[in-house]
């Protein structure tokens, strides 16, 4: 068991309070199967009083393991309140398995002083947390972090000036670049934004309106999404107006000076404290997720990275087994040096198609490329042709916007569905392979190299790989978004990535590639004007050829027999 740091100044003994954990959360705690044995009873102290870098109350609960002995302590910092599902996930769980769980709000959410700022400070305030930890007589100077999403980001921000007790951190669809939430390729992450917006404005309240706030969003979304112009349409729906959700969705410009340190993903360059990676395919932070996982590798930092068949809130809900046992096991390993519970290879992914789970040494394993090429008639063929000549066009009408479906989202509409009814459309392009005479594995990036014109220049393009089973049933995999400019109608040549996957494609599926214009509500639509999709009234259709020296670039794997 750890020990108290040397330096650590003896203060009066620590009496534990007698409080339990509020009623709800061992309710919930009841619900949970398939997680380990529980090791202690748990004690709450609510309400604790820790000050922000600016002197602002930061709002703290502290839950605790009854038993003798020193444990060491989780910091987990939350926008979104210190209730449901927080509590019981964070504080009753892992204080069963024998650490001090401090779980706070973040400044001016859940009653907690000052004003809420996406990010800006976060970095100073976990740093004024563990001043305030150093000065506790249960703090025994052994200290890890752990949490999902915008949880994550606080732990990239107690990250960019780790403080030596930092010994581990466990980020779960974790966040580290706030811009790559809300925007693409210069386009509006439409539905994240709006569905940030409604839970870090409601959600830190209580789950009761957090609820309402939801419904609301679902039964208004397409208003919302609809208005002209779109700029302050999201009210009518979110009920106020909330300025830092104005801010990030006029500013589309990576490089505008309002993200000017938003990006954390320095921390990952330089870390050497232990950080184990969680997500899902069919995450909204999937890419993101995999950046931090080759940046903590380049930087020769101890890493594990665990890849499941879940969306950005399906892996702490169905996934969460999952996702405990393995924050738990790299806790322990890091926190009380104890391995056993660790798995023997630094990745766990599963793979599509065969429901199955892989471990492998590293991520992405070595593959070859493949290149797939569109043809007339709607067939993919490894043939490549000499020529770019056109292969087929469809127009975009952005008053009639190609659905989403689907995919890497936030909402309760992400991950895999039947595509059929959407490859209906006109506004659809559809190239599929020949059934597979034997298994296809892809493991890694997916991407597609695009050769296309236009007849107004200005034109998005989303493109996405699906399974097509032997009943003719089509499932998207993985996806991406584009913005592309042409002129004088010839060919405009745009990489698109198209997210990273596992998944075996088995003998008598076929490979899909779909494209099309735009995916709405999960994008803004292009007006087809040039003008910023937040103010357009009036909307332009685009004719958009696509060409045949275009390709669906695939990593074709090996070895999950």
């Amino acid at each position: 068991m750890p020990s108290r740091t040397p330096d650590a100044v003896a203060g009066p003994a620590w009496v534990p309070p007698a409080g339990k954990p509020p009623l709800s959360s061992r309710m919930m705690r009841a619900t949970w199967r398939g997680l380990p044995a529980k090791g202690h009873e748990v004690g709450w102290e609510p309400g604790l009083v820790v000050p922000a870098a600016d002197g602002s109350p930061l709002i703290t609960d502290h839950y605790f393991p009854r038993g003798q002995g020193d444990f060491p302590t989780l910091l987990v910092r939350s926008p979104y309140g210190r209730g449901l599902p927080w509590s019981p996930q964070y504080g009753l769980l892992f204080a069963e398995q024998g650490f001090h769980v401090v779980l706070q709000s973040c400044r001016g959410t859940g009653g907690s002083g000052g004003v809420f700022d996406l990010w800006r400070n976060e970095p100073a305030d976990g740093r004024a947390t563990v001043s305030w930890l150093r000065e506790q007589p249960w703090f025994n100077g052994t200290l890890g972090t752990v949490g999902p999403s915008y949880l994550g980001y606080v732990q990239w921000a107690l990250a960019l000036d780790p403080p030596p007790e930092l010994k581990a951190m466990v980020v779960q669809v974790g966040l580290h670049d706030p811009y790559a939430l809300f925007h693409a390729d210069g386009a509006l992450r439409l539905e994240n934004a709006l569905v940030v917006g409604a839970g870090m404005h409601y959600q830190h309240r209580g789950m009761a309106p957090f609820l309402r706030a939801m419904l609301r969003l679902q039964r208004r979304l397409r208003d919302v999404t609809t208005a002209r112009p779109l700029r302050g349409a999201y009210v009518s729906a979110l009920g106020s107006e909330v300025p830092w959700l104005d801010d990030v969705m006029t500013h589309p410009d990576a490089k505008d000076a309002y993200w000017r340190g938003a990006s954390l993903a320095a921390s990952a360059e330089r870390l050497r404290v232990p950080t184990a990676l969680i997500t899902g395919w069919h995450d909204a932070l999937v890419d993101q997720t995999f950046e931090q996982y080759d940046r903590l590798r380049q930087a020769g930092c101890e890493t594990a990275l665990l890849v499941g068949p879940w969306t950005h809130t399906s892996a702490l809900q169905q996934g969460w087994p999952e996702v405990f046992t393995e924050s738990l096991a790299w806790l322990r390993a890091h926190l009380y040096a104890d391995p056993s519970g660790l798995r023997p290879t630094a990745v766990r992914v599963h793979i599509g198609g065969e429901n199955t789970w892989r471990d492998l040494d590293d991520w992405p394993p070595a593959t070859a490329a493949g290149s797939w090429y569109p043809m007339p008639g709607g067939h993919l063929t490894q043939q490549a042709t000499a020529d770019s000549a056109p292969v087929t066009a469809f127009r975009y009408d952005p008053a009639d916007p190609t659905p989403s479906l689907g995919g890497p989202l936030l909402s309760r509409t992400a991950g895999p569905r039947d595509n059929g009814t959407l490859e209906t459309r006109n506004d659809v392009l559809t190239f599929t392979s020949p059934p597979l005479t034997e298994p296809l594995d892809i493991l890694g990036p997916v991407s597609a190299r695009l050769s296309i014109s236009t007849d107004t220049g200005h034109a998005d393009v989303f493109t996405r790989l699906c399974a097509v089973d032997p009943q003719g049933r089509s499932v998207n995999i993985c996806d991406g978004f584009g913005r592309l400019r042409t002129a004088d109608q010839a060919p405009s040549h745009v990489t698109v990535p198209m997210s990273t996957t596992a998944h075996r494609f088995p003998v008598g599926h076929r490979i899909r590639w779909q494209i099309s214009g735009g995916a709405h509500p999960r994008y803004a639509r292009n007006p087809g004007t040039g003008e910023s999709p937040m103010d357009a009234t009036a909307f332009t259709p685009v004719r958009i050829t696509l060409h045949t020296d275009s390709a669906l670039v695939l990593p074709h794997g090996s070895g999950l027999a």
